[in-house]
């Protein structure tokens, strides 16, 4: 069998070596390790492989101990799925290499009832000295196996993948495994460090590569049986920024000429090469196009990742020496792609390895976009790879493995226990004698409750639609005494801001975790219903441009909300202060143009997010700039949910009394008394003149024609005289170009009427252009917009995924749509994340 593979891989680097007729490189699998684990059947899987059973196998060796086979032979699932082992403490597989080379490692996951509870599941991968999944869980009910793929060099000899338990009671399980090696080079030993855009990255051999995405762009799903290494490819549309600007090629009805140098059908198949996505380009007087296609894709944070993007020129459909285009990958690299550079003929596949340092946005974008200097202005883009760099080496304990690990955890529990007993034994002593802790206010009740708290609750007194409360999220509970301790018992020298709910004050809880916590006070205007909705709304939904709800606290009479800290406060804060009884508004903002309008797009991003991110769209109501708050990275988040409504998707509005800011209000809505996303819109233009001018909303200091922002914004722009009314500290700063769309932009957002403005994506492009064209190097005249180059480069964080729920808001419903699969931190740890809300005056 071995002497067969080796002439099948031979077979198959003669073929790349000699191209002169073959249209496809005859890439054969090679018969190696494919196991059904936990049985003795061998069922044929893809119509193409035998997955021997794992129970009986002479090739297979298992540890003793630790590890059981299951069977579900009355499932309705595959048959490779029928069956698992299971490990109950750290357990492996050894197997025989016999050749050095990169291989594939997959493990297939499928949950069925006979494997237990599968929340008990979390447990770790090793192999080849590396933790290739760490602390891995799957949930139990889907209806789909989970795939998990490793690339790795493995040196000739005995290869062991390990299954560690995470924790003593915990499992680890698996329902077949491929081992099988890859054709040769088919991962290089470096590739052009795509951050820097000069170096290379060498060493990619000596760490595993976790396959993260694998894309086919402009075409369909691709399964395992029409695949030369049985991978699975998925269609791109769902990572897509803005459907519009591209569409599907079509499939190519010609041959794909495979060709040295190039890609072969082990790079990716034929089905991958013969469809694509190129520019969607409307003829308007053979104008340049004036857009990119982005795409965005969840990465792991502050992770290297290989990045493989696939070209094959189907569009064109003949050689054309003309066709450039440039490709872009987040805000730091971009390569200029030339196809009849990289190969001689027309239809022929090639692709380039790129190492990208991902950010902390857990996002990674990739663009292209045409070129000014290329006479045939499109661009193209048939398929992607990402690759996670595994750096973590393995460590090979289990949770119920060693004897000794028994010991230590019980020595290591009654010493902490003796040491916690001195602790509390100190503490009571100390605060009987000295008494310095500070009454709350009017309390007078004891902090004893150190965990469990008050048995009131002001949730369970009655809610919104007065139901009971058990729509709430309970594991958000936040002790009175746990708020007390954060705030210093509510030290007046922590209070950071005040609005129409309550004081904001800033925390640190104790794990040393800074935050912010909002304090209901009688008499503010807005109390339970605020309080409740915020919480409903908030407990459910994840984005990276939303504040995300850590914990509430309804003790009594108190109503509590607890954020993340923001530590550069409000838009607000940056632009102007507002001095005296006159309020007159002073510039203070140090932002430069670039600064404010990725603030303005993240911005856009979290209302986005709202309006579209559930079927049961959720409308803010109090869009303005106190209640967009930023991070120390200044990222923009929306804040401030208390007067947000939601609705059926068949009503075109909610009527429902005017709540709000004045200044911000929709005319429409305040005429009407009828709510709906545009009102959201208007509020947003209304910021992004705040923005650009750095002045108050309403400033009654002022001369009556300029009291209102919003009026005397648009009858500047109207002049076509904008520029006159920026902010003094961008004087001059600002390309025309980029102000002309940002002027725009705020008048279609400040129509009198809501069908005539713009929904949050048309804003979200108008911001993304506008400060692409600020990014342009070469100054333009106004005539000159139709045909500049944008070769840009986006930077889009779009949302990730959720799961779908539902809640009820008042008499309304929202729901989250598993179909829209958004969000940006929809696996935010609720113990790591708080966020500030209402400084000064947010409502």
């Amino acid at each position: 069998m071995e002497n067969s593979q080796s002439l099948e891989i031979f077979s198959c680097f003669l073929l790349l070596l000699f191209h002169f007729s073959f249209h496809s490189w005859a890439c054969t699998l090679p018969e190696q390790y494919f196991i059904n684990c936990g049985s003795a059947s061998s069922p044929t899987v893809y119509g193409r492989r035998t997955f021997t059973g794992d129970v009986k196998s002479e090739k297979i060796v298992l540890s003793s101990g630790g590890n059981s086979p299951v069977e579900d032979p009355g499932s309705s699932a595959a048959e490779l799925y029928r069956s698992a082992r299971i490990f109950r403490k750290l357990s492996s597989y050894e197997l025989d290499i016999a050749e050095n080379g990169t291989y594939v490692v997959r493990f297939h996951f499928f949950p069925f009832p006979a494997l237990g509870n599968l929340s008990d599941a979390r447990f770790n991968v090793e192999a080849s000295e590396f933790r290739v999944l760490s602390n891995f869980s799957i949930q139990s009910g889907s209806s789909f196996p989970l795939i998990e793929e490793i690339l790795l060099t493995i040196p000739p000899g005995k290869f062991k993948i390990k299954f560690v338990p995470s924790e003593e009671n915990s499992f680890a399980f698996v329902n077949a495994m491929e081992v099988f090696p890859g054709p040769p080079e088919f991962i290089p030993d470096s590739a052009v460090l795509a951050t820097r855009g000069v170096d290379n990255y060498n060493g990619l051999l000596s760490s595993p590569l976790r396959v993260i995405h694998r894309i086919n762009v402009g075409g369909p799903n691709i399964m395992p049986n029409n695949d030369t290494l049985l991978r699975y490819w998925i269609p791109d549309d769902y990572y897509l920024f803005n459907k519009n600007t591209a569409k599907n090629s079509g499939t190519y009805g010609g041959t794909i000429n495979y060709q040295s140098p190039g890609a072969t059908d082990c790079d990716a198949p034929p089905s991958v090469y013969n469809t694509a996505k190129e520019m969607n380009i409307v003829d308007n007087s053979s104008q340049l196009p004036m857009f990119n296609i982005s795409w965005c894709f969840d990465v792991k944070k502050g992770a290297k990742h290989l990045v493989r993007v696939h070209f094959c020129d189907i569009i064109t459909r003949a050689r054309n020496e003309f066709l450039t285009f440039d490709l872009f990958i987040d805000s730091q690299f971009n390569q200029k792609i030339y196809p009849y550079g990289a190969v001689s003929r027309p239809a022929a596949p090639f692709y380039y390895d790129f190492v990208v340092d991902s950010d902390n946005s857990g996002f990674l974008n990739i663009s292209v976009g045409p070129r000014s200097d290329s006479r045939n202005p499109t661009a193209f883009l048939n398929g992607v790879e990402i690759m996670e760099l595994i750096t973590g080496l393995a460590s090979s304990t289990g949770g119920s493995d060693s004897p000794k690990q028994h010991l230590l955890i019980i020595i290591g529990s009654v010493v902490g226990g003796v040491i916690l007993v001195l602790v509390l034994l100190i503490v009571v002593f100390c605060g009987l004698k000295k008494r310095k802790w500070k009454p709350v206010e009017a309390f007078d009740w004891p902090l004893a409750h150190l965990y469990g708290g008050s048995t009131y609750s002001r949730t369970t007194e009655r809610t919104v639609t007065s139901s009971p409360a058990a729509d709430f999220n309970l594991g958000l509970k936040v002790p009175f005494t746990e708020i007390l301790y954060a705030t210093k018992n509510f030290n007046k020298k922590l209070r950071i801001g005040e609005g129409g709910f309550g004081k904001v004050y800033k925390g640190t809880m104790r794990n040393g975790t800074k935050v912010a916590v909002k304090r209901s006070e009688p008499g503010h205007g807005q109390g339970l219903p605020e309080f409740q909705t915020e919480i409903m709304v908030l407990s459910k939904i994840r984005h990276h441009h939303l504040v995300s709800l850590i914990g509430y606290c309804d003790e009594r009479d108190e109503m509590i909300l607890v954020y993340e800290f923001m530590e550069k406060g409000t838009l607000r804060d940056h632009l102007y202060v507002l001095a005296g009884e006159s309020r007159e508004s002073t510039s203070r903002s140090t932002l430069s143009w670039d600064q404010r309008l990725g603030i303005c797009i993240g911005a856009a991003k979290g209302i986005h997010y709202l309006h579209t991110g559930s079927s049961g769209a959720i409308i803010h109501r109090d869009i303005k700039s106190t209640n967009i708050l930023l991070d120390e990275d200044y990222v923009a988040k929306v804040a401030d949910f208390g007067l947000s409504r939601s609705g059926p998707p068949d009503q075109t509005h909610v009527s429902t009394a005017v709540k709000g800011s004045f200044g911000y209000l929709d005319p429409e809505y305040f005429r009407c008394l009828q709510l709906t996303q545009k009102s959201d819109v208007y509020s947003f233009g209304v910021v992004l003149l705040e923005v650009l001018c750095a002045r108050p909303a309403i400033d009654n200091s002022l001369p009556r024609e300029q009291i209102n922002l919003a009026e005397w914004g648009l009858s500047w722009h109207r002049k076509g005289q904008l520029e006159k009314i920026v902010d003094p500290l961008l004087v001059g700063k600002i390309n025309p170009s980029s102000l002309r769309k940002f002027g725009e932009t705020v008048e279609k957002c400040l129509q009198e009427y809501g069908a005539d403005r713009p929904n949050m994506s048309d804003v979200m492009w108008d911001l993304e252009y506008s400060l692409q064209l600020q990014r342009t190097a070469v100054p333009r005249e106004p005539y000159e917009d139709s045909t500049t180059d944008v070769s840009w480069n986006f930077q889009m964080n779009i949302l990730q995924k959720l799961p779908s729920q539902s809640i009820q808001i008042g008499e309304d419903e929202l729901q989250h749509d598993s179909t829209h699969n958004f969000s940006d931190v929809s696996q935010v740890n609720a113990s790591e994340v708080f966020s500030q809300l209402s400084i000064d005056e947010a409502r």
